[in-house]
């Protein structure tokens, strides 16, 4: 009936079932790194039991919203409220349902709730001019989305009120303006169709100093220099730099620079400068897929080398045992049949001898 639709509208515009149930998805980690394994986790409010759960996939439409496949699996729902997706590699958004009652009752979705990579899809990617997650309020920044679709939509998470956003207007492979009116935490990403690009964490400040540090992973062996900047633009020479909230190294100087980026380098960073504290920020370390594969190639030959050595020592040692049963054999023979044929009792020098042919000191 009309007064069914109009309420089951109702229903789904607050995310809600009609027996009042909420349900929100969180998702862990937010931050992926490529090919790990992502949880799923579908909270009902108020808490409520006997439901089975439903997964999906948020892809994005041309209405500024999404559209929501089942993952591979689940179209009959599951007992248990939390789901795990294998070899995510890029950032990507998921929702639940929830059913239960004969017949069914279902659930609205979820919101959707996003999983970031900061890795470059090969057909998406959105870069950030200038290239630093801190900046001042009084600043503009450029954000670009680029790949093979000809259009794209923007998308800000203001991860301090968990608001979400879609940003006016598209892009078409250029490059959209953004005015920083407020002091704010948020990841921006790209989508068009049904893909995502890599996402970035930008924070913007009012005043006092900002750590100028990469956007992007850094790879491993490469330079980077990082810097504490005032509202003015001047780059003071007397700066704490810490790591992880720890000092690194009690000397003021005006820029940390790591030569040679290794896997430790990894964490958040900020910068100290005459009583006033930047935020802190996370560098991310990039390991290349060569890298990575030429360790495992050398870690499986390692193996295998190691486990035919065992092969080849435990053959040797059969035969020689095999060797000296039978030499052990042969002498006890020619003892007992030299024994016989002189029909007397083998002398003791004689004894010796074939003592020493058995234990091989001869």
């Amino acid at each position: 009936s009309i007064f069914t639709l109009i309420t089951y509208l109702l229903i789904s515009e607050n995310n809600l079932s009609p027996t009042g149930l909420k349900l929100v998805l969180s998702v862990s980690p937010s931050w992926l790194i490529p090919g790990a394994s992502v949880t799923l986790i579908c909270h009902t409010e108020p808490p409520s039991a006997g439901w089975s759960f439903y997964w999906f996939k948020a892809v994005p439409n041309s209405q500024d919203s999404y559209t929501y496949e089942p993952l591979p699996g689940t179209s009959s729902g599951t007992a248990n409220n939390s789901f795990t997706v294998h070899g995510q590699t890029h950032t990507a958004g998921y929702a639940c349902s929830a059913g239960r009652g004969d017949p069914l009752i279902y659930t609205q979705y979820s919101r959707p709730t996003f999983v970031w990579s900061s890795g470059v899809h090969p057909s998406a990617s959105l870069t950030v001019n200038p290239d630093r997650v801190q900046h001042f309020t009084s600043e503009s920044l450029s954000l670009t989305c680029e790949g093979s679709s000809s259009q794209w939509r923007l998308i800000r998470f203001l991860t301090d009120d968990s608001l979400l956003s879609f940003l006016l207007p598209a892009t078409i492979n250029g490059s959209t303006y953004i005015k920083n009116e407020a002091p704010r935490k948020a990841v921006y990403w790209c989508e068009s169709g049904t893909e995502f690009s890599n996402a970035v964490n930008i924070s913007t400040h009012s005043d006092g100093v900002i750590l100028v540090s990469p956007v992007y992973p850094v790879p491993v062996g490469e330079s980077v220099t990082l810097l504490c900047v005032m509202k003015t633009g001047n780059i003071p020479s007397d700066v704490f730099f810490y790591k992880n909230n720890k000092l690194i190294e009690n000397e003021r100087r005006g820029e940390m620079k790591i030569s040679a980026v290794s896997e430790s380098d990894e964490g958040f960073y900020k910068c100290q400068y005459n009583g006033r504290e930047s935020a802190q920020s996370w560098m991310a370390v990039k390991v290349s897929r060569s890298e990575s594969s030429s360790f495992h190639v050398w870690l499986i030959f390692g193996l295998v080398c190691g486990v035919l050595l065992i092969f080849i020592l435990c053959l040797l040692w059969c035969y020689k045992c095999k060797k000296r049963s039978c030499w052990s054999r042969r002498i006890e023979s020619l003892y007992v049949n030299q024994s016989s044929a002189t029909n007397q009792p083998v002398t003791q020098s004689e004894s010796q001898l074939y003592s020493s042919l058995l234990h091989g000191s001869l």
